[in-house]
């Protein structure tokens, strides 16, 4: 016995998965057919509260005019001045409670009682012996009922003139549930007042059945469907067991295989940028040592400022080649209080102008706005951004004399900002100026250089990171364009939220 119960469930719990949609979809049928058993249950209700409306007051009217024509034909076998033998007053007055009493045998029936004005009192009569004094004897000192019957006093009061006038039927629904009566009560064609009957609809016991004949439909019909599915369940996934083994072991193939893809990718992509910065940290350290060997006394101060500057920037560098994405807060903090005119003017007099081979052949013009604000960004982030643009502007000069501006500029009226790196030499090919299909320059793209030499193999990454950064990191814009007059322009737009 325990042996098939854990082969069982061993077999459900190959289907675990599969059984916990199934089991969804049952759930949902439930819901719905909850929903639909409410549904008509409200219908239901609806259509027995009409047909009780309808019904009830028919027969209410019916049942207190019955009533009524019997009190008017019992009276009127008498007359008032026929003087009758004791045992027959006795009779009468009998029959009188028998037709008053008979009525509360019906279970709808709460209330009767025949309603008449005495001198400017309305007065409630339910008693056979005072019903019989009233009509004959002329009673005017009606002994107070045991039952209460104010209500209908007070219902009576405001329409008797009304009803007086019409002698017809009144019916008066009170909470959707309970119908007044008040029938003309006319004894030998005087109007003596009305007859009252108080009835209350009970359809409980037909609602209540028909609801749970309902609900043993809906429970069957959900139950068919449930087995149904599960049947339709079982025999699909027998079938398709084989072919969803297959699919699995091919997905987890091609998981493996686009893993390994991704991370070579990542690993040959890494390993290019590290070259890249490699190669800046490199020509810094150049710096460094010629520093060092020109060290006097007289220039200590200054160069120990400049080699300070140099050393953050190679630290910045060895901080890149760790991580792949640093944090946000090693880039943009309000602990960084940095002049764009100054990372510039530094760049140029501190590591442009000290190349050699360049020294000669291209010249720099600054043109600073000393208006432009302060920015809480990196420092040597930032140098990372504008060394490779500018660097880019001497590289694709070739043996021409060039002329490099660096302009900064701030819009008072949108407080924003600009730099703007302009060459004069012979422009941009155009078809790198050109949009992919995401709305980037193809400039900006990685890999994409003009040089062709073989000793370029890790050319492209310039414009590419220097992009990257500035979008992805510093939060700025980048855009590059060719001028009329020759040669192009890069800027460098910073937003107001970013300064």
């Amino acid at each position: 016995m325990k042996n098939s119960f854990r082969n069982i469930w061993s077999s459900v719990r190959q289907y675990r998965f599969e059984i916990r949609h199934l089991t969804v979809l049952f759930f949902v049928l439930i819901i719905f057919q909850t929903v639909i058993s409410f549904v008509h249950k409200i219908s239901l209700q609806k259509i027995l509260f009409r047909t009780q409306e309808w019904y009830q007051q028919d027969s209410a009217e019916r049942l207190a005019n019955l009533t009524t024509t019997s009190l008017e034909l019992l009276l009127e076998a008498k007359t008032k001045n026929q003087t009758l033998p004791q045992p027959e007053i006795n009779k009468i007055v009998g029959n009188l409670n028998i037709i008053l009493s008979q009525q509360y045998l019906h279970q709808n029936v709460q209330e009767i009682c025949l309603l008449v004005k005495i001198d400017s009192a309305i007065v409630a009569i339910d008693d056979g012996q005072a019903l019989y004094s009233y009509i004959f004897g002329g009673l005017k000192n009606i002994p107070a009922s045991q039952w209460n019957h104010s209500e209908a006093i007070t219902m009576y009061t405001s329409m008797r003139e009304e009803f007086r006038a019409r002698e017809r039927i009144q019916t008066i629904v009170a909470d959707k549930q309970i119908f007044h009566i008040f029938v003309p009560f006319v004894p030998r064609g005087e109007f003596a007042g009305a007859i009252y009957m108080k009835n209350k609809p009970d359809f409980t016991v037909i609602t209540n059945e028909m609801i749970s004949t309902y609900d043993e439909t809906a429970i069957t019909y959900t139950a068919l469907i449930f087995f149904g599915l599960l049947a339709m369940f079982f025999i699909s996934t027998y079938t398709l067991r084989e072919r969803n083994r297959a699919q699995e072991l091919l997905f987890e193939e091609q998981k493996r295989h686009l893993a390994e893809q991704i991370n070579i990718q990542n690993e040959l992509l890494f390993t290019k940028r590290i070259y890249h910065t490699h190669h800046k940290a490199e020509k810094v350290m150049g710096f460094i040592k010629e520093d060092m060997r020109v060290l006097t006394e007289n220039n200590i101060e200054m160069i120990k400022k400049r080699i300070i500057k140099y050393a953050n920037f190679i630290a910045r560098v060895i901080y890149d080649m760790k991580w792949y994405d640093p944090p946000v807060q090693t880039i943009r903090s309000q602990i960084f209080k940095t002049d764009l005119n100054q990372v510039l003017s530094f760049l140029v007099e501190n590591v442009f102008q000290r190349i050699s081979s360049a020294s000669e052949m291209v010249r720099y013009t600054m043109d600073f706005d000393e208006k432009l604000p302060i920015v809480n960004i990196n420092e040597y982030v930032i140098w990372e951004v504008f060394e490779p643009i500018i660097q880019n502007c001497i590289d694709h000069a070739g043996n021409n004399a060039v002329i490099v501006t660096i302009k900064t500029e701030f819009d008072v009226q949108t407080e924003e900002c600009f730099v703007r790196i302009i060459d004069n030499g012979s422009g941009i090919e155009p078809w790198l100026l050109e949009k992919n299909n995401d709305g980037m320059k193809r400039i900006f793209l990685e890999h994409t250089s003009t040089k062709r030499a073989g000793n370029e193999r890790h050319s492209g990454y310039g414009c590419y990171i220097a992009y990257e950064i500035t979008r992805q990191r510093l939060g700025w814009d980048l855009d590059v364009e060719n001028l009329p007059g020759g040669g192009c322009m890069f800027t460098f737009s910073i937003p107001t939220m970013m300064v």
